[in-house]
């Protein structure tokens, strides 16, 4: 489950922190009573992890990569395309009146994004977290609907979860194998 490269392993550790912490923090937007807690503890959690995965990144520097000129052009292109998908479908929910959908949109551009990335890293941790993010954002409204709480918070909280123990999984191989 966890890519040959240890310096790719600990740098998904810092950007799946992140990103996480992203997660927590729209969920906060309007958290059902008693989850901002919850929220703000993923939060935190997150960060922790990201500084850390960054710290070993950069002390892992100069070990191998999944990435090279060819592998990075590719990461830029798919990137490049989430960013530009993401942000066209979030302006035309903002145009429509329809914003309330722009996190499950971006969790959906996201999952279907980390799939080519999983190939590129030659990681297939990042599959199982593609395919889940995917799963929420296809779920996130009508749960939303279900349990009557808000999209952004059916959204951001398990995608965060996820994204939250990618990193940690991804920051334990990292420092096991770091050495």
């Amino acid at each position: 489950m966890i890519t040959d490269y240890v310096r790719d392993t600990a740098a998904t550790a810092a950007i799946f922190g992140f990103f996480a912490a992203a997660w927590f923090g729209w969920a906060q937007d309007d958290p059902p009573a008693g989850w901002g807690p919850l929220l703000l503890t993923g939060s935190i959690g997150s960060m922790v992890i990201a500084a850390v995965g960054g710290l070993l990144t950069w002390r892992l520097w100069s070990e191998t990569t999944a990435f090279d000129e060819d592998t990075s052009r590719a990461f830029g292109i798919v990137v490049g395309i989430e960013f530009g998908l993401a942000a066209l479908g979030a302006v035309l929910l903002a145009v429509l009146k329809r914003s309330e959908l722009i996190p499950p949109w971006v969790a959906l551009i996201v999952g279907l994004h980390l799939f080519p990335v999983a190939v590129l890293l030659e990681y297939p941790l990042v599959h199982v977290v593609a395919a889940a993010v995917t799963v929420i954002a296809i779920a996130a409204v009508p749960v939303a609907g279900r349990w009557s709480i808000p999209v952004s918070a059916a959204t951001g909280a398990p995608a965060g979860t996820v994204l939250l123990a990618a990193a940690l999984v991804s920051l334990v191989a990292a420092v096991a194998r770091a050495g």
